[in-house]
């Protein structure tokens, strides 16, 4: 997934540039480049944050979760996509979804306050000519009233790194240069939510902050983000547990303005 990222990032046209015939007509949403490629750049690490997934509690006290998270990310537009002043279409919307499994645990407690953590993590894998790193955790406290409503603080931090030939060489004759590309996004969130038997309906608002590093291997030269992310996201979703240790989760996620998103995990209980 993270080497679609630095494929929006080169700052000139290669041989192979060129408006797409799917785009014929559209125009760049931004008339600024830099800020067409930061909108691009802050869309794919938001589009790998860390959401919650789960609850306010996510599982009994003493217990966790073994389970996968599939995280979708939309296609961008024609109009997001253009680049160079509208010269060339970035290629960009080549995976539909991020996998990323996910260890969960809660801490025991006798009482109403509890503690939580996980991490999320896609070991180094070669897609798409790149060398891939995506490494997630949080950690929150939360309230469980008699009632059965929840409610808690959560922080979160995502770290992603692409190691290989990203942004390509000026001149398809040249040698293959290697690129590095780093996306980070960290934040914090409010959660409260209900508890009914096996199901538990929640929602979560916070601030996340991005920040990005590229640096191109054939010029030399580092593609700064001219317009961090750094604003409100939000989450509403459901938790259960249907079958014995089966867990299930589903999600909506959205950065305003940038990402509108669906996520599921499905996980088996410790």
């Amino acid at each position: 997934m993270s080497a679609l990222l630095a494929l929006l990032l080169t700052t000139a046209p290669t041989p192979a540039a060129g408006v797409n015939p799917a785009c014929e007509g559209a125009e760049q949403f931004y008339a600024d480049d830099d800020l067409q490629a930061a909108h691009m750049l802050n869309y794919f690490s938001l589009a790998a944050s860390y959401s919650p997934l789960h609850g306010p509690v996510p599982q009994e006290p003493g217990h966790g979760t073994i389970g996968l998270e599939l995280a979708g990310v939309p296609p961008l537009s024609c109009e997001r996509r253009l680049a160079l002043g509208g010269s060339k279409t970035e290629d960009t919307n080549k995976t539909p979804v991020i996998p990323r499994p996910r260890l969960s645990f809660t801490l025991p407690s006798d009482g109403h306050l509890v503690g939580y953590g996980s991490l999320g993590y896609i070991p180094p894998v070669t897609i798409f000519g790149t060398r891939n790193v995506i490494l997630s955790i949080d950690a929150g406290l939360s309230w469980r009233f008699d009632s059965g409503w929840q409610s808690g603080l959560r922080f979160h931090a995502t770290l992603m790194k692409t190691i290989g030939d990203i942004a390509t060489a000026f001149d398809l004759d040249d040698l293959a240069y290697t690129d590095l590309y780093l996306g980070s996004s960290f934040g914090g969130d409010l959660l409260l939510g209900r508890a009914w038997d096996r199901v538990t309906p929640y929602a979560a608002v916070g601030i996340t902050d991005v920040s990005t590093f590229f640096y191109i291997g054939d010029d030399g030269v580092v593609q700064n983000n001219a317009d961090p992310f750094a604003g409100v996201v939000a989450s509403v979703g459901v938790q259960a547990r249907p079958w014995k240790r089966l867990e299930l989760a589903a999600e909506f996620y959205t950065a305003p303005g940038y990402v509108y998103t669906g996520r599921l995990m499905v996980g088996w209980g410790i």
